[in-house]
């Protein structure tokens, strides 16, 4: 295992670069566009039951969200700890304590969820209890992610849960404020298959899990089945086959600002859902998961009430 202490440069949190905005806005004194200081914070550490099934299988994944974003998405379900400043502070020596209990308490992983503006912290905690960590590591992200970030990840994270969610940049940028969300997402999602190789997994309750590989979520937008359609086409051509999962999402529901924006606000039809699966199976995307539209419901949102902190 290497020293994580500053695998991002010295110092990171002084001129940060963790993101693809590389804002190098120094931490310690302010904010930078994800909203985060130089201290950990996190709004919830609980076995999560809404994953993958291969990731949250019988017992639930062990989930820390964490405060904070690199991206704007005006639907976000999880808007009161990516675009507020629900949280609570903790140090790296109890995030290690808190990724122990999660394993004691019977997670199947540790699933680290929008982590990238803490990873100079969240590193440091990984270090102090690998030696006794015998569960998988997960990184659920937005999938705009610095490719050379996700290299230096690779002796920590053994799944990957990123998403790809837009083709189009006018759609990135309208809806998330990020106009290079694709050139950037893409080549990210693409080292993260290159060095993760095949899925790999174990047989538990007679039910799958995961304990290495890449899983790419995809959340059908409301009217953009066609981009959606786009990015299929492209993960058909461009990532190794058999090399990933694909996990398409129904669950789109109008949250946030979303009433802002007309064409949001309101759930996906089935047949749009059925164009996109439609596809993916015609370009062989015959790997991964779909969700029944009943998935598109609040209750998929867990409570941001510091619970597990």
């Amino acid at each position: 295992m290497k020293d994580a202490t500053n695998i991002f440069g010295e110092p990171a949190m002084k001129h940060c670069m963790l993101c693809p905005r590389n804002c190098g806005i120094d931490r310690t004194q302010t904010t930078g566009f994800c909203g985060c200081s130089a201290i950990i914070r996190a709004a919830r550490a609980a076995l999560h039951h809404w994953e993958e099934p291969c990731i949250s299988g019988i017992r639930g994944s062990g989930t820390v969200f964490f405060s904070g974003c690199t991206l704007r998405c005006c639907f976000c379900q999880n808007y009161p700890i990516s675009q507020g400043n629900t949280g609570k502070e903790l140090t790296s020596r109890q995030l290690a304590d808190i990724f122990l209990r999660l394993q004691q308490e019977g997670a199947h992983n540790i699933n680290l969820v929008t982590a990238t503006q803490y990873l100079p912290l969240i590193l440091p905690a990984l270090d102090l209890i690998r030696h006794r960590l015998y569960i998988p590591v997960v990184y659920n992200c937005s999938g705009y992610e610095r490719k050379e970030v996700v290299k230096s990840l690779k002796d920590y994270v053994d799944i990957w849960l990123p998403d790809l969610k837009y083709y189009d940049t006018a759609l990135s940028k309208r809806y998330s404020k990020a106009a290079d969300y694709f050139s950037v997402a893409s080549q990210a999602v693409l080292q993260m298959v290159t060095q993760t190789g095949a899925p790999v997994f174990h047989k538990e309750e007679n039910l799958l899990l995961m304990d290495r590989g890449v899983i790419i979520r995809h959340l059908v937008l409301p009217g953009q089945k066609d981009d959606s359609i786009r990015l299929l086409h492209w993960i058909a051509e461009y990532l190794p086959k058999g090399r990933y999962f694909i996990s398409l999402l129904s669950q789109y529901t109008p949250f946030y600002r979303s009433s802002q924006y007309p064409e949001l606000n309101r759930r996906i039809t089935t047949y749009e859902y059925q164009k996109v699966v439609e596809s993916a199976l015609g370009l062989g995307l015959d790997q991964g998961f779909m969700q029944q539209k009943s998935s598109a419901k609040e209750e998929y949102t867990p409570p941001f009430d510091l619970t597990g902190l």
